[in-house]
């Protein structure tokens, strides 16, 4: 993402309608991608706990949309204070910003920037959640967002994309989140599933998702929305590198699906719609931050590598023992450095910048930096989310009991359950409503099938 002044911008640029109502559309796609992942996590849980799960996803909406009005994007994008944090006075509450007032060196609105950016600061934590399912309380998770977002997310993204941030001056490349966000989100999982433990019966217990069709459907939704998430990126249309991008997300996530689909039939004998879904989304993941930099070759070769690495990567949490319940791990944190680290070997300098990667003649250096940056966030993210879940923990307590792990988070944390089926079983309701003249055979099958049930 290019939050500085562009080397393609005019010298004294004016306010562009066109690029400012595609950054307000990109923004409604990549919002729709919160309840989207609440979907694909959703159907992924076993149907006692699919409530809890679009919940925790749904609630980062609420809080971390307050929080970035508030302070989040002051600290994210305000001017830079020691090259780890940012701060703006006018920026808080979006309080000093005039309604014409126009990002640095672009021709959209602060306001308009403001709000894309907020939608990747509301998904952040909400993937995290997908490591957690069944176990936590949700008033905890909602403090624990709260504290992530103020002490992980905010600072990170002034470090990756905030003019003065230290990853951003170094020369790290991150065109829309693989550091920032994905990275960020799967080591803050994995330092927090290392704090609360396993699941009852993990191992043990079968833990199938319990609605493929939903699963499908959210990766359909994050598939769409994650146009807006990687073409809008650049902030506008001016120059052809968003609709590269646009390309390369399609490209390199056709290729991660049938990757992981033709692992998956070599591995285990099937080609599985969880497989194809989780495929498509390891597939975007690594495509994020690299796909600015690549050709759509490039992005079929980064794709089918992170089809079959993050398809390896999900069996891990059996082999070492750490219950990452919806493999936020495997896919997220692998998949994000994966792509990360590829724009060292792909980036052909003709794309976003001129900076070459290995096959392109540019050596090692960006190789470097890519990496530099990758384990920084990757360290900085597990540690801080892993003390912010002990302290948790030891104060407020972040897991339910084990009695209500085991019948159900849905009814104790939310009196809901996600399907209700007391009206469709028998009953003087039933009987009444199959009465039909004498002689129809479907309600002389159905009268029959009653007196069974009464029986």
């Amino acid at each position: 993402m290019p939050p500085g002044i562009s080397t393609l911008a005019a010298e004294t640029p004016t306010l562009s309608a066109a690029n400012t109502g595609f950054m307000l559309i990109c923004s409604a796609l990549v919002m729709l991608m919160t309840p989207a992942l609440a979907f694909f996590y959703g159907g992924m849980v076993r149907v006692k706990s699919t409530l809890n799960m679009l919940m925790m996803s749904f609630i980062s909406l609420g809080i971390v949309t307050i929080l970035w009005v508030l302070y989040g994007f002051s600290l994210a994008f305000g001017t830079d204070v020691g090259s780890v944090i940012g701060w703006s006075s006018d920026y808080v509450g979006l309080s000093g910003i005039g309604i014409n007032q126009l990002w640095d060196g672009y021709t959209i609105p602060i306001y308009v920037f403001a709000v894309f950016q907020l939608m990747f600061a509301v998904i952040t934590p909400a993937l995290i959640s997908g490591a957690l399912a069944d176990r936590v309380k949700f008033s905890a998770w909602a403090l624990f967002i709260t504290l992530w977002a103020t002490a992980v997310y905010f600072p990170v993204a002034h470090w990756v994309w905030g003019t003065g941030g230290w990853l951003f001056e170094m020369g790290v490349i991150d065109f829309a989140g693989g550091t920032a966000v994905h990275i960020n989100a799967g080591a803050a999982a994995l330092g927090v599933i290392l704090v609360i433990g396993k699941r009852v019966g993990f191992k043990k217990d079968p833990m199938r998702p319990h609605s493929l069709p939903l699963v499908m459907l959210g990766a359909g939704l994050l598939w769409f929305g994650w146009f807006g998430f990687n073409a809008g990126s650049w902030l506008g249309n001016d120059d052809g590198v968003g609709a590269v991008m646009f390309v390369n997300t399609q490209v390199a996530t056709a290729a991660a699906m049938l990757a992981w689909l033709a692992y998956e039939k070599i591995r285990h004998g099937a080609f599985t719609t969880l497989g194809a879904a989780s495929g498509a989304v390891a597939g975007l993941v690594a495509i994020t931050p690299s796909g600015g930099s690549c050709s759509p070759l490039g992005a079929i070769a980064i794709g089918a590598i992170a089809g079959v690495v993050c398809a390896m990567a999900v069996g891990l949490k059996f082999k070492f023992g750490y219950d990452d319940s919806l493999d936020v791990v495997g896919v997220h944190l692998v998949g994000g450095v994966i792509g990360s680290l590829l724009v060292g070997f792909f980036a052909t300098g003709g794309v976003q910048n001129k900076v070459q990667g290995v096959f392109y003649g540019g050596g090692f250096e960006q190789l470097g930096k890519q990496a530099i940056g990758v384990f920084a966030v990757l360290a900085y993210s597990l540690v801080v989310s892993a003390v912010l879940a002990f302290v948790l923990d030891k104060t407020i307590g972040m897991r339910v009991d084990e009695d209500v792990e085991v019948s159900g988070i849905d009814q104790d944390e939310h009196a809901e359950t996600a399907y209700d089926f007391s009206g469709a079983g028998g009953g003087s309701g039933s009987r009444k409503a199959v009465a039909a003249p004498s002689g129809s055979a479907p309600a002389a099958v159905a009268t029959a099938q009653t007196k069974k049930v009464d029986a």
